[in-house]
């Protein structure tokens, strides 16, 4: 079964049972050599969005589901791939069993710009209730935001 790694709201597993109610979460891991940025300001109305860039000194949580072929299409449409905002990559994420390969979403715009103050909001809850490290949903927190908050 093809594995989906979430970095961004998706990694809440509650969000993800309306999005994909037949794709169960599968674990969690890191993106090793990728850093979490946001980009794509000029696209939406609440400003940047989250994607993810190489960069051999960084690493970013990532929740694991086991995507069903019949949810994937629903996926594709909340991720906006039929519009061409995201794209779908593979990539190796580190688990404590060692590596798996898994798709993902990228943003297909370029890296820049300030994420709501909502939008972070909403990422840090959902990587806490992933089980994210507690440093790196206090990161997420303090990011600098801008456009519509809480």
């Amino acid at each position: 079964m093809p594995l989906y790694a979430a970095y961004g709201s998706n990694m809440d597993p509650a969000q993800m049972m309306q999005r994909a109610p037949h794709s169960p979460m599968a674990g969690s891991g890191w993106l090793v050599g990728w850093r979490l940025t946001f980009g794509a300001e000029d696209l939406t109305w609440e400003g940047a969005l989250a994607t993810i860039v190489e960069d051999p000194d960084s690493q970013v949580f990532a929740v694991l589901y086991d995507v069903l072929p019949e949810d994937e299409p629903t996926m594709d449409s909340w991720e906006g791939s039929e519009l061409g905002l995201y794209k779908k990559i593979r990539l190796r994420v580190q688990t404590m069993e060692g590596g798996v390969l898994a798709w993902l979403y990228v943003l297909d715009a370029y890296e820049g710009g300030l994420p709501s103050a909502r939008y972070l909001g909403v990422m840090a809850d959902a990587a806490e209730a992933a089980g994210a490290p507690a440093d790196y949903v206090a990161d997420l927190r303090a990011r600098p935001c801008g456009g519509i908050g809480p």
